[in-house]
C-alpha cells in the first residue's frame, strides 16, 4: 500500500468497482466540479501557460510545413514561387483536416507537462489531506509521461487509419471507433497523471489493470468536449481535473 491510501478499497474487486451504480453519479459530480474550478487562478494559469506553448507548437509546425512544401516544390520540381506557394497552402488546408487529431495530441502532451499543477489544484481544494500525503512529480518524469502519452496516440491512430478509412463507407463508424480509441488512451494517460502522486510504480501497473473500465468512461467524457468546438479548448484541464476527483472519490473509505 502506498503512503496515500490503496487503489481499491480492500475487498473490492475490479468488476464491482468499475460497474458500481454511484460511479455514474461520481462522473457527473466530477465534471461539475471541474467545470466550477476553471476559474481558480492556478487553473487559469495552467489554461494559459498550455495554450501558449500549444499555440507555439502548432505555430512552428505550420511554418515548418508551408516552408518545406514551398523549398520541395520549387526545387525539385522546378515550379514557379507562385505554383509552389499555391502548393504549400494547398498542404496546409489538407493538414487542417487533421487538425483536431494534431489538436488532441499536441494539448495532451503539453497537459502532460503541467498536469501535476492542475492536480495539485484540485487536491488542495477538495482533498487537502491526500494532497498533504502525496508525492512530487518531478517535471522531468511530467514531461516524459506527456511525451509518451502523445506518441502512444500517434502511433496507435496511426496503426488504426486504414480501419478509419475502411469504416468511411459506414458514415459514422470512422468517428465512433475514433472515439473508442480514444477515450481508452486519453482515460489512461489522466489516470496515470493522478496516481502517480499517490502509488509506486509496481502498484500503479496494478491500478491500471483494475480500473479500465472507469477509466474509459472517463476518457470518453474528455473525448467527448474534443468534439465541441471551443470546449475542445477546456477539454485537457477538464480531463485532469475529473481525473483527479475520479481518482479520490472511488477510491475514498
Amino acid at each position: 500500500m502506498s503512503r496515500a491510501y490503496s487503489a481499491i478499497r480492500p475487498g473490492a474487486t475490479a468488476l464491482t468497482w468499475a460497474t458500481s451504480p454511484s460511479n455514474d453519479v461520481h462522473m457527473v459530480q466530477a465534471l461539475l466540479l471541474s467545470i466550477g474550478q476553471l476559474f481558480d487562478k492556478r487553473i487559469v494559469a495552467v489554461f494559459a501557460k498550455s495554450m501558449l506553448v500549444t499555440l507555439a507548437i502548432f505555430a512552428a509546425l505550420g511554418a515548418g510545413l508551408w516552408f518545406g512544401i514551398e523549398y520541395l516544390v520549387a526545387t525539385h520540381f522546378s515550379a514557379s514561387q507562385s505554383i509552389a506557394s499555391l502548393a504549400a497552402a494547398t498542404a496546409i488546408l489538407i493538414a487542417l483536416l487533421g487538425a483536431w487529431l494534431l489538436f488532441r495530441i499536441v494539448a495532451i502532451a503539453v497537459i502532460g507537462v503541467f498536469a501535476d499543477e492542475v492536480v495539485h489544484a484540485v487536491e488542495a481544494k477538495h482533498y487537502p489531506e491526500r494532497f498533504a500525503a502525496a508525492r512530487d512529480v518531478s517535471f522531468a518524469r511530467s514531461a516524459a509521461m506527456g511525451l509518451r502519452s502523445a506518441g502512444r496516440a500517434l502511433l496507435v491512430n496511426l496503426a488504426l487509419s486504414p480501419l478509419y478509412l475502411i469504416l468511411l463507407v459506414t458514415g459514422v463508424g470512422t468517428a465512433i471507433a475514433f472515439f473508442i480509441v480514444n477515450s481508452w488512451l486519453l482515460g489512461r494517460d489522466l489516470g496515470d497523471m493522478v496516481a502517480a502522486r499517490h502509488m509506486p510504480a509496481a502498484e500503479l501497473r496494478r491500478w491500471r489493470a483494475s480500473t479500465r473500465l472507469a477509466r474509459f468512461a472517463t476518457g470518453a467524457a474528455g473525448t467527448g468536449l474534443f468534439f465541441i468546438p471551443f470546449a475542445n479548448l477546456i477539454a485537457p484541464i477538464v480531463g485532469a481535473a475529473m481525473a483527479t476527483h475520479m481518482f479520490h472519490r472511488r477510491n475514498a473509505k
